[in-house]
């Protein structure tokens, strides 16, 4: 079976390709989470972060976002000091706040799902790429999305990870025209 060569470094990276990324996802717990992940992911690898999702998932309770809403700094201070996350002082305080920020848009009515979806009709973007280097970092939509997610006050939302968060929630689909997962 023909996949995108990004994904063939181990089982891990084929499992998340083969059954997540391009997948079009409407489950806001998950948008949330992946929102978040997405985020975590700013200077590393992706694959970093895919070997520490379950600890993430640990870490932030299941991505209950009113329980995140309420960390407190102790509880803060204790996610800075678990090496099963990537502890760095300002993206542990974002999922924090992007919480905050979601439950805010629940309150006012606004599903995550209903949000994200928008942008793209309820339809997600299908490409036709050759090669994974024709894909690109970022594009007008996500830098759009970046921009109404930073006007919110959502942290770790530049147009980069906002085009990967699209691909992994399947608003995209980049995979090459060649993979056995192309529409």
């Amino acid at each position: 079976m023909k996949r995108c060569d990004w994904c063939l470094k181990d089982q891990l990276y084929i499992d998340y390709h083969d059954n997540v990324w391009g997948v079009p996802e409407f489950d806001d717990q998950k948008l949330f989470e992946y929102l978040n992940l997405e985020g975590a992911q700013a200077g590393l690898s992706w694959y970093t972060i895919l070997k520490k999702k379950d600890n993430y998932s640990k870490a932030f309770s299941n991505w209950d976002a009113k329980k995140i809403a309420s960390f407190s700094d102790k509880k803060i201070d204790k996610l800075l000091q678990n090496p099963g996350i990537i502890r760095n002082k300002l993206k542990v305080n974002a999922v924090v706040t992007n919480a905050k920020l979601y439950l805010n848009m629940l309150d006012e009515g606004l599903t995550l799902k209903d949000y994200l979806w928008n942008f793209v009709d309820g339809k997600p973007i299908i490409n036709n790429w050759k090669t994974i280097n024709q894909i690109p970092a970022e594009t007008a939509l996500s830098k759009k999305i970046s921009k109404d997610l930073k006007k919110k006050g959502f942290k770790f939302v530049g147009p980069t990870i906002i085009y990967a968060y699209m691909q992994a929630i399947g608003m995209v689909d980049d995979h090459i025209s060649s993979c056995f997962k192309k529409r």
